[in-house]
């Protein structure tokens, strides 16, 4: 069965640092374009950052760019997202997606739809 699973997420605190992992499962997606996007309580999930299949290609939202980076090791078949200098704002599920077949994606991460089931992160003031 081809799945996604997310990891790293928990319970820290305002200023600290947290690694997301999304391992890839049943299949590589060494060709695809991966991604992250977030859902926090009350609000609509939305775009975190997106990679190409190879790793040059990357977008992060502009409202976290400088503290989110995305990168993606196509040995481990895995996305991380690093997060650095977290707030309470950033509190969220967090969810892995990848394309189905495509290499590469956009600022909106529009043809990433196939989904992990997510992390959790809370952030304490």
């Amino acid at each position: 069965q081809v799945q996604l699973a997310e990891s790293g997420g928990g319970m820290v605190q305002a200023g600290d640092s947290l690694t997301l992992s999304c391992a890839g499962a049943g299949r590589s997606f060494s060709t695809n374009a991966m991604g992250w996007f977030r859902q926090a309580p009350g609000k609509e999930r939305e775009f975190v950052a997106s990679i190409s299949w190879n790793g040059r290609q990357t977008y992060v939202a502009d409202s976290l760019k400088g503290r989110f980076t995305i990168s993606k090791d196509n040995t481990r078949n895995t996305v991380f997202l690093q997060m650095n200098n977290v707030t309470p704002e950033d509190t969220a599920v967090y969810y892995c997606a990848a394309s189905r077949t495509a290499g590469y994606t956009n600022s909106d991460g529009d043809n990433l739809n196939k989904w992990g089931k997510g992390t959790r992160v809370t952030v304490s003031t």
